[in-house]
Protein backbone atom coordinates (compact mmCIF):
# COMPACT_ATOMS: atom_id res chain seq x y z
CA UNK A 1 0.00 0.00 0.00
CA UNK A 2 1.21 3.53 -0.80
CA UNK A 3 2.25 5.45 2.06
CA UNK A 4 0.30 8.28 2.99
CA UNK A 5 0.86 11.27 5.44
CA UNK A 6 -0.97 11.76 8.80
CA UNK A 7 -1.59 16.05 8.69
CA UNK A 8 -2.19 16.50 12.01
CA UNK A 9 1.77 15.38 12.78
CA UNK A 10 3.27 16.77 9.63
CA UNK A 11 4.67 20.22 10.03
CA UNK A 12 6.23 20.73 6.47
CA UNK A 13 9.70 20.40 7.96
CA UNK A 14 9.06 23.55 9.87
CA UNK A 15 9.36 25.25 6.60
CA UNK A 16 12.10 24.34 4.74
CA UNK A 17 12.58 24.61 0.87
CA UNK A 18 13.04 20.70 0.49
CA UNK A 19 11.03 17.84 3.26
CA UNK A 20 12.63 15.54 4.58
CA UNK A 21 10.32 13.14 2.93
CA UNK A 22 10.70 14.74 -0.65
CA UNK A 23 14.65 14.16 -0.61
CA UNK A 24 14.68 10.70 0.43
CA UNK A 25 11.66 9.59 -2.30
CA UNK A 26 13.46 7.67 -4.89
CA UNK A 27 10.35 8.18 -7.21
CA UNK A 28 10.03 11.97 -6.84
CA UNK A 29 6.32 11.53 -5.13
CA UNK A 30 6.62 13.66 -2.03
CA UNK A 31 5.26 17.29 -2.70
CA UNK A 32 4.82 19.99 -0.35
CA UNK A 33 1.58 22.04 -0.09
CA UNK A 34 2.98 25.77 0.14
CA UNK A 35 -0.35 26.60 1.54
CA UNK A 36 -1.39 24.08 4.10
CA UNK A 37 2.91 23.23 4.71
CA UNK A 38 2.20 20.08 4.84
CA UNK A 39 3.84 16.97 2.63
CA UNK A 40 1.21 14.63 1.06
CA UNK A 41 2.15 12.07 -1.93
CA UNK A 42 1.39 13.63 -5.57
CA UNK A 43 0.96 9.87 -7.02
CA UNK A 44 0.03 6.77 -4.71
CA UNK A 45 -0.07 4.83 -7.15
CA UNK A 46 3.21 5.29 -8.25
CA UNK A 47 5.17 4.40 -4.53
CA UNK A 48 7.19 1.43 -4.87
CA UNK A 49 6.83 0.96 -0.76
CA UNK A 50 10.36 1.40 0.11
CA UNK A 51 9.77 2.75 3.49
CA UNK A 52 12.86 5.96 2.95
CA UNK A 53 9.83 8.57 3.50
CA UNK A 54 8.22 6.69 6.54
CA UNK A 55 11.85 6.08 7.99
CA UNK A 56 13.20 9.56 7.96
CA UNK A 57 10.24 11.55 8.40
CA UNK A 58 11.23 13.45 11.92
CA UNK A 59 7.84 14.32 12.76
CA UNK A 60 6.89 10.21 12.28
CA UNK A 61 3.81 12.27 10.03
CA UNK A 62 4.29 9.27 7.44
CA UNK A 63 3.01 5.85 7.32
CA UNK A 64 2.10 3.12 5.05
CA UNK A 65 -0.96 0.44 5.31
CA UNK A 66 0.66 -2.88 5.23
CA UNK A 67 -0.18 -5.73 3.23
CA UNK A 68 -2.31 -8.68 5.08
CA UNK A 69 0.35 -11.21 5.23
CA UNK A 70 2.85 -8.95 6.56
CA UNK A 71 0.50 -6.55 8.90
CA UNK A 72 -2.39 -7.96 9.45
CA UNK A 73 -5.40 -5.90 10.34
CA UNK A 74 -5.07 -4.44 13.62
CA UNK A 75 -1.37 -4.92 13.82
CA UNK A 76 1.36 -1.42 13.16
CA UNK A 77 4.87 -1.98 12.19
CA UNK A 78 6.60 1.51 13.34
CA UNK A 79 10.43 2.75 12.44
CA UNK A 80 11.81 5.29 14.68
CA UNK A 81 14.82 6.57 12.96
CA UNK A 82 17.38 8.17 15.17
CA UNK A 83 20.93 9.37 14.67
CA UNK A 84 22.77 5.99 15.14
CA UNK A 85 19.75 3.20 14.08
CA UNK A 86 16.49 2.32 13.63
CA UNK A 87 14.10 1.33 16.15
CA UNK A 88 11.06 -0.78 14.76
CA UNK A 89 8.25 -1.39 16.79
CA UNK A 90 5.95 -3.92 15.44
CA UNK A 91 2.71 -4.79 17.19
CA UNK A 92 0.36 -7.67 16.29
CA UNK A 93 -3.08 -8.15 16.46
CA UNK A 94 -3.17 -9.80 19.73
CA UNK A 95 -1.60 -6.46 21.17
CA UNK A 96 1.67 -8.29 22.09
CA UNK A 97 4.98 -5.78 20.92
CA UNK A 98 8.35 -6.61 19.48
CA UNK A 99 10.75 -4.45 18.74
CA UNK A 100 13.79 -4.56 16.82
CA UNK A 101 17.07 -1.88 16.52
CA UNK A 102 19.04 -1.96 13.51
CA UNK A 103 21.95 -0.06 12.56
CA UNK A 104 21.81 3.38 9.88
CA UNK A 105 25.39 2.32 8.65
CA UNK A 106 28.13 0.60 9.18
CA UNK A 107 30.84 3.44 8.51
CA UNK A 108 31.11 6.70 9.95
CA UNK A 109 29.24 9.34 8.00
CA UNK A 110 31.73 10.70 4.91
CA UNK A 111 34.13 7.44 5.10
CA UNK A 112 32.27 5.35 1.89
CA UNK A 113 34.76 5.46 -1.06
CA UNK A 114 33.12 5.79 -3.70
CA UNK A 115 35.02 3.54 -6.32
CA UNK A 116 34.81 0.82 -3.58
CA UNK A 117 38.63 0.80 -4.16
CA UNK A 118 38.79 -0.49 -7.30
CA UNK A 119 40.40 1.33 -10.07
CA UNK A 120 37.85 3.37 -12.32
CA UNK A 121 38.62 1.42 -15.84
CA UNK A 122 38.96 2.80 -18.99
CA UNK A 123 36.08 5.61 -18.38
CA UNK A 124 34.30 4.20 -21.83
CA UNK A 125 30.50 4.23 -20.40
CA UNK A 126 29.53 2.05 -23.88
CA UNK A 127 32.24 -0.47 -22.44
CA UNK A 128 30.16 -3.88 -21.11
CA UNK A 129 32.79 -4.05 -18.11
CA UNK A 130 31.36 -0.54 -17.18
CA UNK A 131 33.08 0.91 -13.73
CA UNK A 132 34.86 -1.92 -11.81
CA UNK A 133 34.84 -5.21 -13.71
CA UNK A 134 36.56 -7.55 -14.20
CA UNK A 135 37.74 -6.92 -10.77
CA UNK A 136 35.08 -6.80 -8.64
CA UNK A 137 34.34 -10.05 -10.02
CA UNK A 138 37.86 -11.31 -9.24
CA UNK A 139 38.66 -12.47 -12.47
CA UNK A 140 40.82 -11.52 -15.38
CA UNK A 141 38.66 -10.80 -17.72
CA UNK A 142 34.72 -10.27 -17.95
CA UNK A 143 33.47 -13.27 -20.26
CA UNK A 144 31.69 -12.27 -23.68
CA UNK A 145 29.31 -13.44 -26.33
CA UNK A 146 30.44 -15.24 -29.45
CA UNK A 147 29.71 -13.41 -32.43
Amino acid sequence: MPSFVINDKCDGCKGKDKTACMYICPNDLMVLDKEKMKAFNRAPDMCWECYSCVKICPQQAIDVRGYADFVPLGASCVPLRGSEDIMWTIKFRNGSVKRFKFPIRTTSEGSAVPNGGFDEGNGDLNDFALFTEPASLHMDAVPTLKK
